[in-house]
C-alpha cells in the first residue's frame, strides 16, 4: 500500500517541477513574460532590434554621405542669398515670391540632411564648401548685398540661376551613385523642383 501511494505522489510532484522549470524560462530581473516553445536565443543579430543602433546606419554609402555634406552648405547659401533679396527694397514681386519659395523649400531639406549625417555617423562639415560647383564667392555675395531694387532682381535671378545648376549637377550624381533611398528621392526631387526654377528665372530675367 506504501508502495503504490508514493509512486503517483513522486510523479506528479516531478510533472509539476518540469512544467515550473519549463515555463521559468525569464532570466534574472526580466519581466518573465516569454511564451513557451519561443527559443530567443535562436535569433540571429538582423532579427534582434538594438536600442543603440539606428536600422538606417548602415543603409547609405559614400555617395550618399558625400551628396548630404555638399548639399547643405550649397542650400545655405541659396538660403541666405533668398534672405538677401526679401530684405531689399522694390524687388519685383515674382522674384520676392520665388526667393521666398526657395528658402521655404531648401530650409527643411537642410534639416533633414543634417539628420542623416548624424545618424549614419558621418562628418557634417565640409573642407571646402566654396569649391562646388555653382557656389557664389565672396565677392559675388558682397555684390549681391549691396544691389538694390531691380538690379538687385537681376543679379539674384543670374546668380541662383547659376547656383541651381550647380545643386542639379550634384543631384544627378547622387541618383546614379546613391544607395540610401531617402536620399536618392530627395536628389530626384531637388533635379526636378531646381530644373524648373531654372526656366522660371531665366524667362523673369527676360521681363526685367
Amino acid at each position: 500500500m506504501k508502495t503504490k501511494t508514493i509512486l503517483p505522489m513522486t510523479a506528479v510532484a516531478l510533472a509539476s517541477c518540469l512544467a515550473l522549470a519549463g515555463c521559468s524560462t525569464a532570466t534574472p530581473g526580466s519581466s518573465g513574460t516569454s511564451m513557451p516553445g519561443m527559443d530567443h536565443g535562436s535569433m540571429g543579430p538582423s532579427m534582434i532590434p538594438s536600442a543603440s543602433a539606428s536600422p538606417l546606419a548602415g543603409n547609405h554609402n559614400s555617395a550618399d554621405a558625400m551628396f548630404a555634406r555638399m548639399m547643405i552648405p550649397h542650400h545655405a547659401q541659396a538660403v541666405e542669398m533668398s534672405e538677401m533679396i526679401l530684405r531689399k527694397q522694390d524687388v519685383p514681386a515674382s522674384v520676392s515670391a520665388l526667393a521666398s519659395r526657395i528658402k521655404d523649400a531648401q530650409g527643411p531639406e537642410i534639416e533633414k540632411m543634417t539628420g542623416w549625417l548624424k545618424t549614419w555617423n558621418e562628418p557634417t562639415m565640409m573642407a571646402d564648401s566654396h569649391s562646388m560647383d555653382g557656389m557664389m564667392g565672396e565677392d559675388d555675395m558682397s555684390k549681391l548685398e549691396t544691389a538694390q531694387g531691380v538690379e538687385a532682381a537681376k543679379l539674384f535671378l543670374t546668380q541662383m540661376i547659376a547656383h541651381h545648376q550647380g545643386a542639379v549637377t550634384m543631384a544627378k550624381t547622387e541618383t546614379t551613385d546613391g544607395k540610401n533611398p531617402d536620399a536618392v528621392q530627395l536628389a530626384k526631387d531637388i533635379v526636378t523642383a531646381q530644373e524648373s526654377e531654372i526656366k522660371e528665372m531665366q524667362q523673369l530675367l527676360t521681363t526685367l
